[in-house]
């Protein structure tokens, strides 16, 4: 009789989860009216990266546009049903991703908490992974992600990030309530003197049965 490790079920599961989740894919182009002024943008508004220099471009004043972090959001909003993107970070050292409120504050200094309306994971240093719910939780992963999906079910309160090449869950945030549009969220973070140039890239969704 052949039997399973807990580890090789748990992979199937995720893999069986993921599959599922990637018919929720939506087409998700960057919002040059956010993008922070040090941040640079494709023609196609699917990859972002951080310029070599820090100097502020001459962008017209937009309230929508991030003033302090370089950050910049999805186009498309979402207040219902399900959606979900993917996200290469190959090459890089540092990253934020994630889903926001409308409403958060983008000219000033903020903790990226729920409460602030920031669901959200990242990477530091090149291998400190961690997300923040009321305290910052550090994310022990088996394998550096280089593609990352994110999957939001709006009226089921849940948040969930995967390393797609891996399929495998990296966290969810469960019981959220969520009461305004959301937005796709990506910060590519600084470009470190070259070592972190690489760019964020939203990929096509390979849907598979």
């Amino acid at each position: 009789m052949t039997t399973c490790s807990s580890s090789s079920v748990r992979a199937k599961l995720f893999e069986a989860e993921l599959k599922r989740v990637q018919q929720d894919a939506v087409d998700v182009t960057l919002d040059p009216d956010t993008a922070h002024h040090w941040l640079i943008l494709s023609d196609d508004r699917k990859q972002v990266h951080c310029g070599e220099v820090r100097r502020k471009r001459k962008l017209p004043y937009n309230p929508k546009r991030f003033t302090y972090f370089v950050n910049v959001l999805g186009e498309q909003s979402f207040s219902s049903g399900r959606f979900y993107f993917e996200v290469q970070v190959k090459g890089k050292t540092d990253w934020d991703l994630g889903v926001v409120t409308e409403s958060i504050n983008r000219k000033g200094n903020i903790r990226l908490i729920p409460q602030n309306g920031f669901w959200t994971v990242w990477l530091r240093d090149g291998s400190e992974y961690s997300a923040r719910e009321d305290n910052k939780i550090k994310l022990s992963l088996k394998s550096a992600p280089e593609k990352v999906g994110v999957f939001v079910d709006y009226e089921g309160g849940l948040v969930s990030f995967y390393d797609v090449d891996a399929a495998a869950l990296i966290y969810s945030f469960t019981g959220c309530s969520f009461t305004e549009n959301l937005h796709p969220y990506f910060s590519p973070e600084l470009n470190d003197d070259g070592t972190n140039s690489a760019p964020l890239i939203i990929c096509p969704v390979n849907q598979t049965e």
